[in-house]
């Protein structure tokens, strides 16, 4: 049965005089796999082609300062799906993990949990409680089944959402293996997640199942997770695409071709369930999100302006495109610098679907109403992010990092040292300003220490198995 958590839309309409027949807001969530911040047009890419994700942008606000809750997966879809801060979680790494080495790293890697808890209230659970139809089509990589799967967390439909974060293969079958860290050899066989027959590519017969459910929801309100597992590795495209981007002399690529048309073609998704909520005559009752995980793949595209990619705390692993279209409330094509990060969305759905908020449970997130309708500010000083752990990634490493205004603070966990960037005069952190300006460092680390306290977060412990390098 589910959770009664919230009350049912018809009593809330009630206790607020409204009329039974008035029409809820639907929510459309598209969470894209490793999509780089510059990946799309509307960020400024003219490699590119996204023209339906653009049409969004142009419709909404695009958030220049969107940021990732971590800069890797789990962290961050955790924290979309429950309003905190992956710290607060204890789930700060992507699952299963295991790439730690007991020998050569000199610390041991913070405790962290492998599954999203059934405790927490989804913003899946909250909107089904208030009468929504809900689905999930795609990468869920919270948890494994037979307990903590979507339909676990207030999913009415899962399409193809597993425990695993990358399919075998995105064409059918789909099917694949994956050597599992520190096993000797160990694989785990990855089956075919959606069925499907010869031919069918992934990203396609996900966006068909969105369509399905949108056009089944015609007579009542739904919340669509449309959380593809591309742009993740592998890089395989469909070979009409390929084709074009290869045509595009290397040194004016900003990317892999393979990766290039894997990003058209969840533009193209992106359009499906577009045209499909305008069929549906919905088209102004419903509010669009889009964003990415984490920051690009250092070998599949390039985030520069940006230092570094996927895994890493500079601002290319952490830095992502955030988009947001509310009919009759956010200005079309209107741009925001405001700091926003993945744990904000839930407080901001509930207050645009007319639900009371249930800070609670979403309690790092901050309401953007304010900055999408415009009438001020948010009610925030700074983001925070902590990563004690160890990946494989380019220029990875243990940290926590604070922003606060064009001001950002890294302590690297493995040797206690700061740095020190201001993003509004160096987006590419190449100047650390630390040792320059020893205040400043000292106060972020402050409040940075404060906040760890606060949300009970991690630390990392010495290794005593340690060899050295």
């Amino acid at each position: 049965m589910p959770r009664k958590i919230l009350p049912t839309i018809s009593l809330y309409l009630l206790f607020f005089g409204l009329s039974i027949s008035a029409k809820p807001l639907n929510v459309v969530f598209f969470l894209i796999d490793d999509l780089g911040w510059n990946d799309v047009g509307a960020s400024g890419s003219d490699y590119y082609r996204t023209p339906n994700i653009d049409k969004l942008a142009e419709d909404g606000m695009r958030f220049t300062n969107g940021y990732a809750a971590c800069n890797v997966c789990s962290p961050t879809r955790a924290a979309i799906m429950t309003g905190k801060y992956p710290a607060r979680l204890l789930l700060t790494q992507w699952l299963p993990s295991g790439r730690w080495d007991g020998k050569k790293e000199r610390l041991r890697e913070g405790r962290y949990i492998s599954n999203l808890p059934l405790e927490e209230i989804t913003i899946a659970e909250a909107l089904r409680e208030a009468g929504y139809k809900t689905a999930f089509m795609g990468k869920w990589h919270l948890g494994p089944e037979p307990y903590y799967l979507p339909e676990h967390q207030g999913f009415d439909v899962n399409v193809a959402g597993r425990d695993y974060g990358a399919p075998g293969s995105y064409w059918y079958p789909f099917e694949g293996s994956w050597n599992i860290p520190t096993t000797n050899g160990l694989k785990l066989f990855k089956d075919n997640p959606i069925g499907g027959e010869q031919g069918d590519y992934l990203v396609d017969l996900i966006a068909a199942e969105g369509e399905k459910f949108v056009r089944a929801n015609e007579d009542e309100p739904f919340f669509l997770m449309m959380s593809h597992y591309a742009v993740h590795t592998p890089l395989q495209g469909k070979p009409e695409k390929i084709a074009y981007y290869e045509t595009i002399p290397e040194n004016k690529r900003q990317g892999d071709p393979h990766y290039a048309a894997m990003v058209e073609s969840v533009d193209d998704s992106v359009g499906r369930i577009m045209n499909a909520v305008e069929d549906i005559g919905a088209e102004e009752n419903t509010m669009f999100i889009f964003t990415s995980d984490n920051g690009g793949m250092w070998k599949a595209t390039s985030n520069a302006p940006l230092r570094a990619n996927k895994g890493s705390n500079y601002e290319g692993g952490l830095r992502v495109p955030v988009i947001i279209k509310w009919p009759g409330a956010a200005k079309p094509g209107s741009v925001s610098d405001e700091l926003v990060t993945s744990s904000d969305f839930y407080p901001t759905i509930l207050t645009a679907t007319g639900l009371p908020l249930n800070p609670d449970q979403h309690m790092d997130g901050v309401d953007l109403t304010p900055v999408l309708k415009g009438t001020g500010p948010l009610d925030r000083d700074a983001i925070y992010w902590h990563y004690p752990h160890y990946n494989q990634h380019p220029e990875s490493f243990a940290g926590s990092v604070v922003r606060e205004g064009d001001w950002k603070l890294i302590e690297r966990l493995d040797t206690n040292s700061l740095e020190l960037y201001n993003l509004k005069s160096d987006v590419g952190e190449q100047r650390n300003l630390a040792k320059r300006n020893p205040e400043k460092a000292q106060e972020l680390f402050a409040l940075l220490n404060s906040w760890r306290q606060d949300v009970g977060a991690q630390p990392m412990r010495p290794n005593p198995h340690y060899e050295g390098n």
